[in-house]
């Protein structure tokens, strides 16, 4: 059964209030988000597979360790692209795959409209990356998508997420680990998480 982990840090707390503000100006709140991606990837990568190798120190050779397995970060277009860099910055070795889904505003149901992936995927541990766990709709396509190339150590990545997109996802996918900065409230008729922090990738690029 996959896990739920909610990241409490004080600094990510803290950036995470910064964000919520409705007066965050887009390039703040844009560079808040990849510090909080950046932050969340050691509680993320702490139970990383290592594998023995060799190398040669300038006083000797030795047996240390390093990532047994490739890393790939899958943002969900648009918002997911907010996380990557950070998570990069920590884990720089990753490579980066794409999923783009859209959300009909009625439905409320995800559509695919573009699919990119490294060759490694399948053999990778993935970072499924969405801001936002709202009805879980877009993170349970994006699964069902990255399971039929094979994969099978996915990760759903996020900043806030909502009780019934975290069970809606669970039911779907109960072998997901899911990793937020927060557990939000509710959400409201529109599908928005309360108190969520508004359109996350709006914010991010300035588009409303």
């Amino acid at each position: 059964m996959g896990k739920i982990v909610v990241v409490n840090h004080p600094l990510i707390e803290h950036k995470l209030t910064q964000i919520r503000r409705a007066d965050t100006k887009t390039k703040d709140f844009y560079d808040i988000v990849q510090e909080i991606g950046s932050l969340m990837a050691y509680e993320i990568s702490k139970d990383f597979p290592l594998k023995d190798v060799e190398i040669e120190t300038p006083i000797c050779k030795t047996i240390k360790k390093e990532l047994a397995s490739e890393v790939v970060v899958v943002p969900i277009l648009r918002a997911g692209l907010g996380m990557v860099d950070g998570i990069r910055n920590t884990i720089p070795t990753a490579k980066v795959g794409f999923i783009g889904l859209y959300r009909d505003e009625e439905t409320l149901k995800p559509h695919a409209y573009y699919e990119k992936f490294p060759a490694c995927i399948a053999s990778s541990i993935v970072l499924l990356v969405d801001p936002m766990l709202a009805t879980g709709g877009s993170a349970i396509a994006a699964v069902d998508s990255l399971k039929q190339r094979g994969v099978k150590n996915i990760r759903y990545v996020g900043l806030v997420a909502a009780p019934e997109g975290v069970e809606a996802l669970h039911n779907a996918h109960p072998d997901i680990d899911i990793y937020t900065a927060a557990l939000d409230e509710k959400l409201n008729e529109k599908g928005y998480i309360v108190p969520g922090l508004g359109d996350c990738g709006d914010r991010l690029f300035g588009t409303k």
